[in-house]
């Protein structure tokens, strides 16, 4: 309430009386409140896309180093005999070149629209799968003092999700809330329908519409005041770098939650801190029953695929591993080079790399291919995420989108699926 006091005077000039007016200004408060969350939110999809789209350079050039690292050790473990003493060094680098191609996945989700395949879920779901797994349990080993609290609303609505995702998210929060309490303590994971009018809706809405809560609560010693507002960028961490973590996790899940057109709210004091993840209900269209049918073995009979990559390894690992699957593989440098091929061959599947500079990327080089053979098959894959070229070449005919690096059953799989297309 604003109240303004005017003085009535006399002849004299002396006040006689008092009018006052009194305004309520509760909505304009609100609106003021509103729009603040709005900059402020605003602001920071700005800055994360700055940052976005520099780390999103980086973990293309180190996709096509890790390709290298994860994918000739692959080759080579197939090969040996099973009792070589070359088995553990080579299961060593290939494993840790995974790890590291994990930490580029992040970095891909913190430059924004890594590729998904988003499915009907039940956030339930998710939860009891992360804490089945062995990440949780290796963190339970290591903090015994520390208890899991559940409330999982068991009438829960389904949302369209990347469940690769969502089970990072709560890995994130759950370990950021492991490091936040000191000796033993309690963290909380909550799931509850939230209607798109009520009181516990996130502010500003998104859109009209109903939304899942996800709350996760821990008893810590909170986020600092002046350390709220740069949670959730790349790299800034109170942690111990090298030791606790690579200063991604946050900026993972603020990316992933924006990516699912979703909202978050962080509440923190001494006595501990609370993030509030909301994610639309999904639209009836979007639920649909799976085909759990086993899926058949991922062998070729012999059909020709050309390579199209201007990375040498990326060439060689791509065909060995066709071979290796029953497949015949040629190989070209660049999207020309693939152009002219198909000018006297008709290959059954083309396996394009999106990004060749300085010539004709995977999208130009496709749309040039499907000119000379309406109809041609392709699987494309990046080392970066998913781009409108991406999008754009799949709209043209392209079968699906595979990371690099990809394992051989990987790239096995989806050269079969796109030929059975």
């Amino acid at each position: 309430m604003h109240t303004r006091k005017i003085p009535l005077l006399d002849k004299e000039g002396e006040p006689t009386h008092l009018i006052g007016i009194s305004e309520d200004i509760t909505e304009l408060k609100q609106a003021a409140r509103e729009k603040q969350h709005l900059e402020k939110q605003l602001q920071q999809a700005q800055k994360m896309e700055a940052i976005g789209l520099m780390a999103g350079g980086v973990a293309h050039d180190l996709n096509n180093i890790l390709a290298a690292i994860t994918g000739y050790p692959e080759l080579i473990l197939k090969k040996l005999p099973e009792h070589s003493e070359l088995h553990k060094p080579l299961r060593i680098v290939r494993d840790a070149g995974r790890r590291a191609a994990a930490v580029v996945a992040d970095l891909l989700t913190v430059a924004k629209g890594a590729a998904s395949t988003r499915v009907p879920v039940n956030l339930n779901d998710l939860v009891e799968e992360y804490l089945d797994s062995p990440e949780f349990g290796k963190l339970q080993k290591t903090y015994p003092e520390i208890a899991i609290r559940l409330d999982l609303d068991r009438s829960l609505d389904i949302i369209s999700a990347s469940p690769v995702h969502i089970k990072k998210i709560l890995m994130n929060l759950v370990n950021n809330a492991v490091e936040a309490i000191d000796g033993a303590g309690t963290i909380g994971i909550a799931t509850t329908n939230v209607p798109g009018n009520g009181k516990d809706a996130p502010a500003p809405t998104p859109a009209t519409g109903d939304h899942v809560l996800l709350q996760i609560t821990d008893t810590g010693t909170g986020i600092a005041r002046d350390d709220l507002d740069h949670i959730f960028e790349p790299f800034y961490t109170k942690k111990a770098l090298g030791r606790s973590g690579t200063g991604l996790g946050l900026a993972v899940v603020w990316n992933t939650v924006q990516d699912h057109n979703g909202r978050i709210q962080v509440d923190s004091t001494p006595q501990g801190s609370s993030f509030r993840l909301y994610f639309p209900v999904a639209d009836a269209e979007q639920i649909f029953a799976e085909d759990h049918e086993t899926m058949p073995e991922a062998t070729g009979n012999g059909e020709h695929i050309l390579v199209v990559d201007d990375e040498p390894h990326m060439r060689d690992i791509a065909c060995r591993m066709l071979e290796a699957s029953g497949y015949r593989a040629t190989a070209v440098s660049s999207g020309e080079q693939a152009v002219d091929y198909l000018r006297t061959n008709r290959p059954d599947l083309l396996v394009i790399d999106m990004l060749m500079p300085p010539g004709l990327n995977g999208r130009q080089t496709y749309a040039e291919i499907v000119k000379l053979n309406p109809g041609q098959k392709a699987v494309i894959v990046s080392g970066f995420s998913e781009s409108d070229d991406v999008r754009e070449t799949l709209s043209l005919g392209a079968h699906s989108f595979m990371y690099k690096p990809y394992t051989q059953e990987q790239l096995a799989r989806a050269v079969k699926d796109a030929l059975a297309g």
